[in-house]
């Protein structure tokens, strides 16, 4: 494969990750002190959904240094290698993983969606966990094709 497209990839992984970087450091903190602004209960539900969204963030990075690594074992032509099934194995477990963070933390979201007369909130909740279901369940299907495609190649090297 070219050297220029995993490049692009991986600048494309650094793109996806400043955002991100930048929401917590930057906007969570503001939304953490204008919920010690209102009211009591809301304070706790926001903090809860806070709460959920920083504990996300650190699978969502181990996820895209995965990502790093894989492109680089394709850069080394250690596509077809086990290293490359581990490394698949745990961007699924990531995405699921920040999937069942945000199911779980999805009351929250419909509280706060009550409370503000604001149904979007429900639906960004929604499209996290539904993003995050289909980045794991197609990490799992490249799982399973690279597994086959390495146990093909092994039968086809031993083969004289």
């Amino acid at each position: 494969m070219k050297r220029g497209s995993t490049i692009f990839l991986k600048i494309a992984l650094i793109l996806i990750g400043i955002p991100i970087l930048a929401l917590c450091i930057y906007v969570l903190p503001l939304i953490i002190k204008g919920a010690g602004e209102g009211s009591e209960e809301m304070a706790y539900v926001l903090y809860g959904i806070l709460t959920i969204m920083y504990v996300s963030a650190i699978p969502f990075y181990f996820a895209l240094y995965q990502s790093f690594t894989l492109l680089s074992y394709i850069d080394k032509n250690k596509a077809f290698s086990e290293i490359s099934v581990k490394a698949l194995k745990k961007i699924k477990n990531c995405a699921a993983t920040i999937s069942i963070l945000f199911v779980a933390g999805m009351p929250l979201f419909y509280i706060v969606g009550e409370v503000d007369d604001a149904p979007g909130v429900i639906v960004i909740g929604m499209v996290i966990i539904f993003a995050s279901m289909v980045i794991s369940v197609f990490a799992a299907v490249l799982q399973r094709l690279l597994q086959e495609a390495i146990h093909i190649k092994s039968e086809n090297d031993l083969t004289v």
